[in-house]
């Protein structure tokens, strides 16, 4: 009888064994599969990140070369009428406004880009936000009532 109690808790400690390594070699396997679940999402989120950087690149240098299209365009513009407009009389002081008010825009707009208008914006709706809300206001209005009409 003493063998039998000596065989079946030997057969015990192995199976006990037996199930430690079975759970070590899964526990194993889930913090394998947990660090390369880890690995992909750092994967995932690196190349998202890039990606957003790239689109942001793209479009800053899209907006760059609109930016100074719209400058060189805006200069064009002064110079032709400086060019083909009548110079005397009330007529020829309006051209002549008119031209210079178009090529100070380019030059600003060269100069200051998109960032220097936004700041000034800004600093403009800052100083003054009272008339500021007063045209966002009316500039929402104008927009609804458009999209209302042009539906019906």
């Amino acid at each position: 009888m003493a063998d039998v109690m000596t065989n079946t808790k030997n057969k015990v400690q192995e199976a006990g064994n037996t199930c430690a390594q079975a759970a070590n070699t899964a526990a194993e396997g889930v913090k394998s599969a947990a660090s390369y679940v880890a690995d992909q999402a750092k994967d995932m989120a690196s190349n998202a990140s890039q990606g957003a950087a790239s689109v942001g690149s793209f479009l800053e240098e899209k907006a760059g070369e609109a930016t100074s299209a719209v400058s060189g365009g805006l200069k064009a513009a002064g110079d032709a009428i400086r060019k083909n407009a009548p110079h005397d009389g009330r007529i020829g002081q309006a051209s002549a406004a008119v031209a210079q008010s178009l090529s100070d825009t380019g030059e600003y707009l060269e100069r200051e880009g998109l960032q220097g208008i936004a700041n000034d914006l800004t600093s403009l709706v800052k100083r003054n936000p009272i008339p500021a809300l007063l045209l966002g206001i009316g500039l929402g209005f104008l927009i609804a009532r458009a999209s209302s009409s042009s539906r019906t």
